[in-house]
């Protein structure tokens, strides 16, 4: 019995402390932010137009890979089986290697759009604290953690704002 008085006592204590100070709470949508701003678009469209490009010519690359398997397969019955077994590994290490190099070229993609991301994270986190301290906030978290938050705590606008101004693009390697 005591230790349930002393729980009480401290779930009290502490949902005290926590609304005293839920008027310093606010949130930002770090995907809306990443995304809309400008650094953050700009960087988009830059590795779109690179991941497309990559992918037409693997995509072609593809299709002639199938054409040379088509006509080696129509050709099996004119070849001899040694002839058609070198034809058909020569034509496996094609393959092999090129889905190695389509592995490759989208784990570089992936780092590429993980670094960019970072890099724009690392920007907005100084503006976020400057903003923090000059409007008296003590915390913000992403609104993807929100359950449910009055409109007038989200400071998504404003902080794509001023990364706006602040940055307009970051270097992608």
């Amino acid at each position: 019995m005591k230790y349930f008085k002393l729980l009480i006592g401290l779930l009290l204590f502490v949902g005290f402390i926590n609304s005293s100070y839920s008027e310093e709470v606010y949130f930002v949508n770090m995907q809306q932010v990443l995304n809309k701003s400008k650094a953050g678009s700009a960087a988009q469209e830059t590795l779109k137009k690179h991941f497309s490009s990559q992918d037409k010519k693997f995509k072609g690359e593809s299709a002639a890979l199938k054409n040379e398997e088509t006509q080696l397969i129509s050709q099996k019955k004119s070849l001899s089986p040694e002839e058609y077994k070198k034809k058909v590994s020569a034509l496996r290490k094609k393959n092999t290697d090129f889905q190695t190099r389509r592995r490759n070229a989208s784990n570089e993609f992936v780092k590429k759009k993980n670094n960019a991301r970072k890099k724009l994270i690392q920007a907005i986190n100084p503006i976020l604290e400057k903003y923090m301290t000059d409007n008296n906030i003590m915390m913000i978290v992403n609104e993807k953690n929100v359950i449910l938050a009055n409109s007038k705590r989200d400071l998504t606008q404003p902080v794509i704002d001023i990364l706006n101004k602040e940055l307009k693009s970051i270097k992608i390697d």
